[in-house]
């Protein structure tokens, strides 16, 4: 990167931070969606602006605080490049997930790559059938919308709890994540407090989350392209410095991986399955792009992508650290080399940045059940509040159920099987009934099939686990 020109140096930065076209976040899907709702309510005129504090563009009446997003009636147009879709995806795609891959490789056995396999080729081909129902109505632009246009209301109501559930519990593991890295960073660091019986890594997560309180009162969405970037970047930066440690950490890959433990994979698909969830975003990455006729080679080249660093790092850590190998990677990895302290930085940065982020859904939609007569300071106010107090929420219960594999386990399967296997495939065959061959319709029952399969056992498994964990924990 250092070696790059300026010029070019702009253009890498505006594959990700372009606000006009580019999406790099969940956030930036669900506050599109929620800020259209926004603008219905105080205008018929525009539907497709987000709020931000400057202008509109668009010459519509009454939206001096909303900036249209992507849509062909307003001044943005569909500017996104294959290479550009593909960063975007491969982006969306590598995050909190790919910490856990070595520790369900090691649990599930070396087969179990497998499963992770075969769940990215059936996330590309869901990521595709999402991509045919775009095509069939132009107008959907969100995956609340393609809900909807199969379902209607209870389409849409359906996928917005899904969604809505994936970020609440993400945001849980990312603070549990940074609970467990934050001692690890500070570790000449000791603190208590008077008669109240906390850790050390309990206090330390307590300011963090105090330090990232003041995003949740962001309202421009520059600043959360910005925000956006920067998680990308810690986790390439996680990615980069496992490989570093297995070829010049002075540590032999030599460990022994067992071949399958079964009773172990019902667990595990749910690591795996929560590192592909990004369904959400693909409809505002398919709207933005030049030319949609490439999403399906754009779904392909992210997953392959994304599927071999996932397999490379599974097997990289697996063979590193054993049986020893941590629920998250950074956490095995020798605490006095350098590539271990960037790592442990970017495991701990990543959820301050994500915070503001994984809120824009929450914020925005709650602004739209305002009364349009309440003055902007009060919105403001309502707005920081309630992001504030939820944060909270998530830190009492992330700090009360600090057990992350168990919490990310029981996401991907309670959740992000039924967004990225289950909810596409049955969204597709409603819309494109009568279009759709028998053996077409035949594979798309059998992955719903294996979906709720995975969804049921992976939660009831990872529950157990759960629950076990806390009564051990109250037991101590």
């Amino acid at each position: 990167m250092a070696g790059l020109s300026d010029e070019n140096g702009k253009k890498w930065w505006s594959c990700f931070a372009n606000k006009s076209h580019q999406v790099a976040s969940e956030s930036v899907h669900g506050a599109r969606f929620a800020a259209a709702q926004l603008a219905k309510k105080y205008t018929s005129k525009c539907e497709v602006c987000v709020e931000e504090i400057k202008e509109c563009d668009c010459g519509h009446d009454n939206l001096s605080r909303l900036a249209c997003v992507s849509d062909d009636h307003c001044h943005v147009k569909r500017s996104s490049s294959f290479f550009h879709s593909v960063l975007n995806m491969v982006g969306m795609l590598i995050g909190l997930g790919q910490l856990s891959t070595p520790y369900a490789l090691e649990n599930g056995g070396w087969a179990s790559v497998f499963l992770l396999i075969g769940l990215g080729v059936i996330c590309a081909y869901t990521s595709h059938i999402i991509g045919k129902c775009l095509d069939i109505n132009p107008s959907s632009k969100t995956y609340q919308d393609i809900g909807a246009e199969a379902f209607g209301t209870k389409g849409r109501v359906l996928a917005s709890t899904f969604i809505y559930l994936e970020i609440f519990f993400a945001l849980v593991s990312y603070t549990i994540s940074l609970s467990d890295n934050l001692p690890l960073v500070f570790d000449k660091i000791h603190m208590t407090l008077p008669h109240i019986h906390v850790s050390t890594a309990q206090l330390l997560t307590v300011i963090a989350v105090l330090v990232a309180i003041p995003s949740l009162w962001l309202r421009d969405l520059s600043s959360i392209s910005f925000l956006s970037f920067g998680g990308i970047l810690m986790s390439l930066l996680i990615f980069s410095t496992v490989i570093w440690t297995a070829a010049f950490g002075g540590i032999r890959a030599d460990q022994s991986i067992p071949m399958l433990q079964l009773h172990k994979i019902p667990a595990i698909s749910g690591l795996y399955a929560f590192s592909y969830a990004g369904h959400i975003v693909f409809p505002n990455i398919y709207t933005a792009m030049k030319d949609p006729s490439k999403f399906t080679k754009v779904s392909i080249t992210s997953f392959t992508i994304v599927t071999v660093l996932y397999t490379c790092l599974a097997f990289t850590g697996a063979k590193l650290f054993g049986p020893s190998v941590n629920s998250q990677i950074t956490l095995s990895m020798p605490p006095h080399q350098i590539a271990t302290k960037i790592a442990l930085w970017a495991t701990v940065l990543t959820p301050i940045t994500k915070y503001a982020l994984e809120f824009a859904p929450f914020a925005i939609q709650l602004e739209h059940n305002l009364p349009p007569s309440m003055t902007h300071g009060f919105r403001m106010l309502i707005r920081g509040s309630v992001g504030s107090i939820l944060l909270i929420l998530i830190l009492i219960l992330a700090v009360s159920v600090p057990y992350f594999q168990y919490v990310l386990s029981l996401t991907g399967s309670l959740v992000s099987v039924g967004i990225c296997l289950v909810f596409p495939c049955a969204f597709y065959l409603k819309i494109c009934r009568g279009q759709v061959s028998k053996p077409v319709m035949a594979i798309n029952y059998l992955i719903m099939i294996f979906g709720v399969v995975i969804a049921v056992v992976g939660t009831i498994s990872s529950s157990k686990s759960l629950v076990m964990s806390i009564q051990r924990g109250r037991s101590t």
